[in-house]
């Protein structure tokens, strides 16, 4: 009885140890590029020997700043709405009607992670080489939305089985709801925490996706992250005040999508039916 004791007095020792190397392992390295971005000089020192915001009014100053940031933008929510009108019926039918087909559609959702982008891009390039497809906005939109499907069909699919979606769906036919009303209505409403987690994880991705918008768009169409590896070989305090402004946005956009999450359940607990 006294080992047991111990042995349970020492687990969550155990776990605050594990979760302090965890979060200094995630957040010395972003702190750090804070610092860096702000920093007049930083030379074999702990801490800068100055603070300056010079180098995201340099940032600010450049003639792409935002137009690369505006690009970045409507490719990356251009994904994800894309992505959900793909993946959101198609999960849904197949959990529904054709579950012989889910072990080859989990198949086919593992391949974007086994293609190299590289190789994606110069096959794309290839195929649709033809105007106004050919090196346009239009075929990164395309490539992004293959390369960051698996998130959003992960997180899709976790969220329709965790609900008996063939009840919710039978209950809505005897009711006299079509296809659209229960996708909008019924199984939307249900598995709304899985379509914000995979809009979160698609936007973070195609927002910092570098190789895909520079084979396919060229010089024609620049996207944020072009813009911060050109400043990379320029200048690296720069190029650091642009990573945190990106990995601000992204941070931005996961409190949004958080907040909205938790409005929304609030609201359906607020309206449910008490017994």
């Amino acid at each position: 009885m006294n080992t047991r004791s111990a042995s349970q007095r020492k687990t969550p020792a155990s776990h605050y140890v594990l979760m302090f190397i965890f979060l200094a392992y995630m957040l010395i390295p972003i702190l750090a590029t804070y610092l860096f971005s702000v920093a007049v000089r930083w030379d074999r020192t702990i801490l800068p020997e100055g603070y300056t915001l010079e180098w995201y009014q340099t940032g600010f100053d450049s003639a792409y700043f935002s137009i690369t940031l505006r690009n970045s933008l409507i490719v990356s929510v251009a994904s994800v709405l894309v992505s959900l009108l793909i993946v959101v019926p198609t999960v849904y039918w197949v959990h529904t009607r054709l579950q012989q087909a889910k072990p080859l559609l989990d198949l086919l959702m593992i391949l974007p992670f086994g293609i190299p982008g590289v190789v994606l891009a110069l096959a794309l390039v290839q195929v649709y080489n033809v105007p106004p497809i050919a090196r346009s906005p239009y075929l990164l939109v395309c490539a992004t939305v293959i390369y960051s499907m698996p998130f959003m069909y992960r997180a899709i699919s976790n969220a329709i089985e965790a609900i008996d979606a063939h009840t919710l769906t039978e209950a809505a036919q005897s009711l006299g709801a079509g296809l659209g009303p229960i996708l909008t209505r019924v199984i939307i409403p249900n598995i709304f925490p899985g379509i914000l987690s995979g809009s979160l994880l698609v936007f973070a991705t195609v927002f910092a996706e570098f190789t895909l918008a520079k084979l396919i768009t060229g010089a024609g169409f620049k996207t944020f992250p072009l813009l911060l590896v050109e400043f990379t070989r320029k200048n690296g305090s720069v190029a650091a005040a642009l990573s945190v402004i990106s990995f601000t946005i992204a941070w931005a956009a996961s409190m949004l999508i958080l907040w909205v999450s938790r409005s929304g359940k609030t609201a359906r607990q607020e309206h449910a039916p008490t017994h």
